[in-house]
């Protein structure tokens, strides 16, 4: 199955693909209900909606948008390929830091930033903007699960499919704010793209390796021409101990997003300047294109729109550093 949310002239309807057509649920219910149900419940709702088929409409007149509105969105970094080339261009020289094998870390991101298929990104003041190329698993209900302290087992019944994330990333931001031990933050959190839709779990089930990983191919364009290209099956962790390690101590509850981190082999540009040793290719520019694709799951494409100029930063003032009032 896939779902989708989408614009209809002024209206947003939320629904089914199939084929070339958009089919809204049968019981006028939102993709949020349809993910806390969970997945068994939504191929029930799959068969009532498509013996009833109001309201389907071609595709083509509709406007997609993105396929969730997560509460929140955790971004993993889990290919080591990306480490080395990253830290190449930001250290000097490639290094993957211990720590990185101990455990799948993450950062979250800005949930009220989505963008859908097609919309395009409105960067910050920034001389160095990038793509990142991932695959994203969206959370869904299991009835009797709170969604904490999930072992991988659990976890894997807690996800409810996936759809393409494009992590946009400033990359002079970022490197100034990684500097004092934090964040990223306005280095990213201008924008994340999702979809086009969400393509269930079980949809993708068949492309899992003998080891848990899903074994689909990722690619990205930038104005037609191909800058990388990877299976996800080359992540540090399935997608499972991802979601139990988020779980860990906390809890993943329906519609979350989580990000595999961006795949190797030419994910980001990032990757890339790191390990040629210069801007190639270069950073992305108003106007160009970013074309993602994701076997079995579908293609994810956005512009580069004009940058928006946030205006002056305030810096910091040295206080006197009083213990008490005067």
């Amino acid at each position: 199955m896939r779902i989708a949310r989408w614009r209809d002239g002024a209206a947003i309807a939320e629904g089914f693909v199939e084929a070339d057509h958009v089919v809204p649920f049968a019981d006028g219910g939102s993709v949020a209900s349809v993910l806390a149900a969970g997945l068994d419940a939504a191929h029930e709702l799959h068969a009532r909606t498509l013996r009833d088929a109001r309201g389907r409409r071609p595709m083509s007149e509709v406007r997609l948008l993105a396929p969730v509105a997560p509460p929140s969105v955790r971004d993993f970094v889990t290919f080591e390929e990306h480490v080395e080339g990253v830290s190449a261009g930001v250290e000097g020289k490639s290094n993957v830091a211990d720590e990185w094998y101990d455990a799948p870390t993450f950062y979250f991101t800005n949930p009220h930033t989505i963008l859908g298929p097609g919309e395009p990104v409105r960067p910050p003041a920034t001389e160095r903007l990038d793509f990142e190329l991932e695959l994203a698993a969206v959370i869904g209900g299991v009835p009797g699960s709170d969604g904490a302290n999930l072992d991988p087992e659990a976890a894997a019944g807690h996800i409810f499919g996936y759809t393409i994330m494009n992590d946009w990333s400033a990359r002079d931001l970022q490197a100034r704010e990684m500097k004092v031990r934090l964040g990223p933050c306005k280095g990213k959190d201008f924008g994340t793209s999702l979809g086009p839709w969400i393509v269930t779990a079980d949809e993708l089930a068949p492309l899992l390796d003998d080891d848990g990983y899903l074994a689909v191919r990722a690619e990205v364009r930038v104005n037609g021409e191909l800058i990388g290209d990877d299976l996800m099956s080359n992540m540090g962790w399935p997608f499972p101990e991802l979601v139990a390690y988020a779980s860990r101590n906390s809890r993943v509850v329906p519609g979350d997003v989580l990000g595999s981190g961006t795949v190797g082999n030419g994910g980001c540009l990032g990757e890339l300047w790191g390990r040629n040793g210069r801007l190639s290719p270069p950073p992305l520019a108003e106007g160009d294109v970013v074309a993602m694709s994701i076997e079995g799951v579908g293609e994810l494409t956005a512009a580069v729109g004009p940058a928006v100029d946030g205006g002056p930063i305030a810096v910091a003032r040295p206080r006197p550093r009083r213990r008490h009032r005067a």
